[in-house]
């Protein structure tokens, strides 16, 4: 590859953009990171960590091949970044309980327990005494419950921090504070970025900025069919500890125990608002759900609040891929609640298809060409 300022330069320092910024750099490409704000500062840090590879999916979907091959990466990744970084990045593997509270949710559980125990025998159905075995502060007041011992989570802003730091030390620039305005362009090809500090050269350019990417894109014509959704949580700390494994309500509300007894609670969706202000309605709505879950949270301390805003998009389905008119412009976007499950396959896709390795999974669903439409 030739040299022209850096090999690679990536719009956005989130998770996606550190994690690809990370794989690149591993393979001895010069790479800079542009960040707006500060690194890892957005919704990479908001998220909660879940590595919902199975809890999200109920029937064949393009995103299932991706999200477990991601999740089987993590253990060796963990191990990876804490010897590069000395970040523990808090891979807990407690598994993930999802619960059904009537009998729509119920009969929907059902079918997705009968998807997943096709190719998963470890998936189980529990009964309420089997519940209670699991987790004894998980109420009985439920229509139904699922098992799935091998989803787990992260903590989502150690993630993020270990793969920026991972990056830097394997040569990455990261530029904080460093607001990309425009695209350079000769011809058919990209050839930079113009940023609020000035011009930087790069022969590949990856907008990888969330939920924030659409607006760069739309500037070579290429309408995303992408939306920001603020999802707001909140903390609490109890005396003692009482979940071991995630618990996630088919009516959108989970429970994710923490390190030092907190449990952090979310997530609220209401799409079209780059607000990240939490409000009182979306907390309350929250505390109604989570007491639900667990009566016993009535009895915790409150800590904080916070929202972050995730990129979704019109079928669901992230932005992956090259684009159709400008050679050495990629996009990684729209990952919406799966960015932090589906980081690390992510940065190995992007780093593969930049360096021309073989790709031995199917992103063809995910491709700008087929999901693209343009403005005039």
């Amino acid at each position: 590859m030739n040299r022209k300022g850096y090999d690679v330069a990536i719009v956005g320092g989130g998770i996606i953009g550190c994690s690809i910024a990370f794989q690149l750099a591993k393979r001895h490409l010069s790479v800079v990171v542009v960040e707006k704000e500060r690194m890892v500062s957005q919704a990479s840090s908001a998220a909660a960590g879940m590595l919902g590879a199975q809890s999200e999916f109920a029937s064949d979907h393009p995103l299932i091949p991706l999200a477990l091959k991601s999740r089987e990466m993590f253990p060796q990744l963990a191990d990876e970044l804490k010897e590069l970084t000395g970040i523990d990045i808090g891979l807990v593997q407690k598994g993930l309980l999802k619960l059904a509270f009537t009998e729509s949710e119920e009969n929907e559980l059902q079918q997705q327990y009968e998807f997943w125990k096709r190719f998963d025998s470890n998936v189980r159905w529990l009964t309420i005494n089997e519940l209670r075995e699991l987790e004894q502060n998980v109420t009985e007041e439920v229509a139904g419950a699922m098992y799935i011992p091998n989803d787990g989570q992260v903590r989502a802003d150690d993630l993020s921090l270990a793969f920026a730091k991972a990056a830097s030390a394997y040569g990455a620039e990261l530029r904080e504070y460093t607001e990309v305005i425009s695209l350079v362009t000769e011809n058919d090809r990209v050839c930079g970025v113009i940023t609020n500090r000035g011009t930087i050269d790069a022969n590949i350019v990856i907008v990888a900025a969330g939920a924030w990417s659409a607006r760069l894109l739309k500037q070579t014509g290429l309408e995303l069919h992408m939306y920001p959704v603020k999802g707001e949580c909140f903390s609490v700390i109890t005396e003692q500890p009482l979940l071991e494994a995630t618990v996630f309500a088919k009516n959108g509300c989970y429970i994710v125990p923490k390190k030092e007894n907190r449990l952090w609670i979310g997530a609220t969706s209401t799409p079209n608002m780059f607000d990240k202000q939490a409000s009182v309605q979306g907390i309350y709505r929250l505390l109604e759900r989570a007491q639900q879950i667990m009566p016993k949270l009535a009895e915790a301390k409150w800590e904080k609040a916070w929202a972050g805003i995730r990129p979704q998009t019109g079928d669901g389905l992230p932005y992956i891929g090259e684009h159709p008119c400008y050679r050495g412009l990629w996009a990684a976007t729209g990952h919406y609640r799966n960015g932090i499950l589906l980081s690390p396959i992510t940065g190995v896709l992007l780093a593969e298809l930049i360096t021309e390795e073989k790709v031995d999974i199917d992103i063809s669903s995910f491709s700008l060409v087929k999901k693209m439409t343009f403005t005039t």
